[in-house]
């Protein structure tokens, strides 16, 4: 299995009980997880910024629980082969198949110039995936399509020069992992989404957290139930529900009787108890950053030996000479 991560923007609750803590929790010897930085730079990046976000991003892993003496956590940048392996993906792909990807047509719409970089973005998504013989690859609904094209580009690699890479299949995230903006409720909680005090951000305060959970959008009535037309409230026992792990029907029998202040009172608690050995951790990580850099530094090692071997058979099947 493979999963990639941006180091753009400040990560925020969604990420954390959508992905990360389930990254944590399933971990495996086989698993990889990429921060994936050569896809940061399609668009502009200040480089001291993209270099602190990446360390940053790093931290926040290893807080999580991503253990380096178990899975492979590593920079995209580390391993050269990303790079290589896109070139001989892009020499398959076609510009028509790029030119459908709906992710590209919404960053580029209404923009007079964009890089050739965003244009070919699946095809370095579709490296990431083939060099480690990834067969299940976790991702949100809008990254469908780009796994999609990494199978056609996979197969059409092994149909023309012989069995070379695993056929990845997209698997989307469980019921109960997205979490939605606390002011705008129909969306989800997102980086992309220009909504500061709807998203809880795991580098805030428990105050800052607290003041967004208690300003959180609720509905008319007092009732904390969960209904259609009751989206507010009904966000805010998701999002409870998802923190805690109590269900939805045992939180309504808890808030019986209750208003929404108390409501949410309790909800901005445990949102702060859940959030709080990640923030600790990650607070004693950012005053050791040998220990981070080492565990990169082991985990590139480790991505570096098995893309190796995928890049070694690919230059063989399409006739280039072997490493000098």
């Amino acid at each position: 299995m493979l999963s990639g991560i941006q180091p753009s923007g400040d990560l925020h609750l969604g990420n954390y009980v959508g992905a990360i803590s389930r990254w944590a929790r399933e971990q495996q010897p086989e698993h990889f997880f990429c921060i994936v930085n050569l896809h940061a730079i399609t668009v502009p990046q200040d480089p001291a910024g993209l270099r602190e976000r990446t360390v940053d991003l790093a931290c926040w892993l290893l807080a999580a629980g991503l253990d380096p003496d178990v899975c492979t956590l590593f920079v995209q940048s580390h391993v050269a082969e990303h790079a290589e392996l896109s070139w001989v993906l892009e020499c398959t792909a076609t510009m028509g198949e790029l030119g459908r990807m709906v992710q590209f047509k919404e960053k580029s719409a209404g923009k007079e110039s964009v890089s050739v970089g965003l244009f070919t973005y699946p095809v370095l998504q579709a490296a990431d995936i083939l060099l480690y013989q990834a067969d299940e690859v976790p991702v949100g609904a809008d990254q469908r399509q780009h796994v999609e094209l990494t199978r056609d580009l996979a197969q059409r690699f092994n149909t023309r020069f012989g069995d070379t890479f695993t056929l990845p299949r997209a698997t989307l995230p469980e019921a109960g992992a997205r979490v939605m903006d606390l002011q705008l409720v129909d969306k989800r909680m997102a980086k992309s989404v220009e909504s500061p005090q709807g998203k809880i951000l795991l580098g805030e305060s428990e105050d800052e957290t607290r003041r967004k959970v208690m300003r959180a959008v609720t509905d008319s009535g007092a009732e904390v139930r969960a209904a259609a037309d009751k989206p507010g409230v009904s966000n805010l026992l998701d999002l409870m529900a998802a923190v805690t792990g109590t269900d939805i029907a045992a939180l309504e029998a808890h808030f019986d009787g209750k208003g929404y202040g108390d409501f949410k009172r309790e909800v901005a608690e445990a949102v702060n108890a859940y959030l709080r050995p990640v923030r600790s951790r990650y607070a004693e990580l950012r005053t050791d950053p040998a220990m981070v850099e080492e565990s990169l530094r082991k985990g590139a090692g480790k991505a570096r030996a098995v893309a190796a071997e995928t890049m070694e058979a690919v230059r063989d099947r399409v006739g280039l000479l072997p490493r000098a």
